[in-house]
């Protein structure tokens, strides 16, 4: 009984897929080795001293807090120059920023309206609850440092609801660094600057 021989092109080829293998997984394993580390931000509330008054008033509900499309993702968005976005993929939002801003523009009203007159997001409201909407139109950073947010805020109020106050406001705040920490800080203080803003125009209504 005789045993085939191994034709030497057939040994060849074997070899060279496995070291071609060998050194895909060396490539990707020292590819991984050096990837930097995802790190995650997140926005803080700025409270305010006191609140505004310590009357009664109808209570008020943050519904919504619209951002850009462009911002709308977990990767922090920033702005090196006019009409150009840079995306960092090693820098995220540790949730959807929409809701972290919702959240934290919420902590601010609470801390700035009289006890009550606030109502938390997605909770159950009295019927007599007017609500709050804020749309933000823009969000940058200069070259200097400087974050500046455009945004727009609605007061709705009676069935059907309507709008019984609007305005705009263009909020900064400067930053430490140009990285996404600082960029987190800068809009913290930005949406506590928006809702000193919100709690002073609501309180009189």
């Amino acid at each position: 009984m005789t045993h085939g021989t191994a034709h030497p092109r057939t040994c060849a080829s074997a070899s060279l897929r496995i070291a071609a293998t060998a050194a895909a997984i060396v490539v990707a394993v020292t590819g991984c080795a050096h990837s930097p580390p995802t790190r995650y931000v997140t926005l803080n509330a700025a409270p305010g001293a006191a609140p505004l008054a310590t009357v009664q008033i109808q209570p008020v509900q943050l519904t919504a807090v619209h951002i850009p499309a462009e911002l709308d993702r977990l990767e922090v968005v920033t702005q090196p120059s006019p009409n150009r976005l840079a995306i960092d993929g090693t820098d995220r939002w540790g949730a959807p920023l929409a809701q972290m801003m919702r959240r934290t523009l919420a902590q601010d009203l609470m801390t700035r309206l009289p006890p009550g007159a606030f109502i938390v997001p997605d909770a159950p409201a009295p019927p007599d609850t007017r609500t709050l909407v804020v749309t933000v139109l823009d969000s940058q950073a200069d070259a200097s440092g400087t974050l500046t947010l455009q945004a727009a805020w609605t007061l709705l109020a009676g069935h059907p609801a309507h709008a019984v106050l609007t305005q705009q406001a263009t909020l900064t705040s400067a930053m430490s660094a140009r990285d996404a920490p600082a960029q987190a800080a800068a809009l913290s203080r930005i949406l506590g600057q928006l809702a000193d803003q919100i709690a002073t125009r609501i309180v009189g209504r």
